[in-house]
């Protein structure tokens, strides 16, 4: 793969920049330790991770917030035990307090050297605005949940970012897809004939976590263990272009 072929990453949020699994669990864990089950973290991923998924198929016009509380509430019915609209609340408006992960606001200001940079992710507004703060990315285009009515793995986001990229100038062959889940990003990603790499955050970790299993083919053409990792490959390819520059 040559890196120096494209002109605009295409970004996941949620398990690729901001450690989603992180601030899930920072209200799953607590709730199920008033209710005294004794699950770890990685089994309340799992257990929630189906829910979310299925009610954004259901529900794609939801705003996130809402989806986060049915699919917590959900996982409540799931365990035997109940989901207050309390910690329902607490899970939906949750989002921009997740935390980023520690080389993702780096990588941003280093990648944004090279490319053009659009997020493609499965929150409202709201909550990437909040997560931005954290980041500090200079986006030239920010598609949401929300803007498209749907979630992915569905196929509004990546019919979208066509639109952006035709209004950007920018050839579809000339994008590569940035995105740690398999399941919401490179199984589409696949299906509409887009470049992509996979920073598998998970590397370290058996399992999917909060992310359901695979339903259908993907494909990705490099593989990172985190964002850092690839803005070193990134960096090395435009050093040994010719007037390169060395990172």
């Amino acid at each position: 793969m040559n890196l120096t072929h494209y002109r605009a990453l295409s970004f996941d949020v949620y398990g690729t920049l901001i450690d989603w699994e992180a601030g899930i669990a920072d209200v799953l864990t607590p709730w199920a330790a008033t209710q005294g089950l004794a699950l770890n973290e990685e089994e309340l991923l799992v257990s929630y991770a189906a829910n979310e998924a299925a009610v954004a198929r259901e529900e794609p016009s939801w705003r996130y917030p809402r989806v986060l509380a049915e699919a917590f509430r959900r996982t409540g019915v799931d365990l035997k035990r109940t989901v207050s609209q309390g910690w329902a609340n607490r899970l939906g408006n949750s989002v921009p307090q997740w935390p980023a992960f520690e080389d993702s606001a780096q990588a941003l200001a280093d990648l944004a050297q090279r490319y053009e940079l659009i997020i493609l992710s499965n929150v409202h507004r709201d909550g990437f605005t909040g997560s931005n703060e954290q980041l500090r990315g200079d986006f030239a285009a920010v598609i949401t949940a929300e803007d498209v009515g749907a979630y992915k793995p569905a196929d509004p986001h990546f019919e979208a970012l066509e639109t952006t990229l035709g209004d950007l100038g920018i050839e579809r062959n000339r994008l590569l897809h940035v995105a740690q889940s398999l399941f919401h990003d490179h199984v589409p990603a696949k299906r509409h004939g887009l470049d992509s790499v996979w920073i598998n955050r998970r590397h370290d970790r058996p399992g999917w976590g909060a992310t359901p299993e695979l339903a259908g083919g993907w494909d990705y053409q490099a593989e990172y263990p985190s964002m850092g990792a690839f803005t070193e490959d990134v960096q090395r390819a435009f050093a040994d272009e010719p007037g390169g520059v060395s990172p």
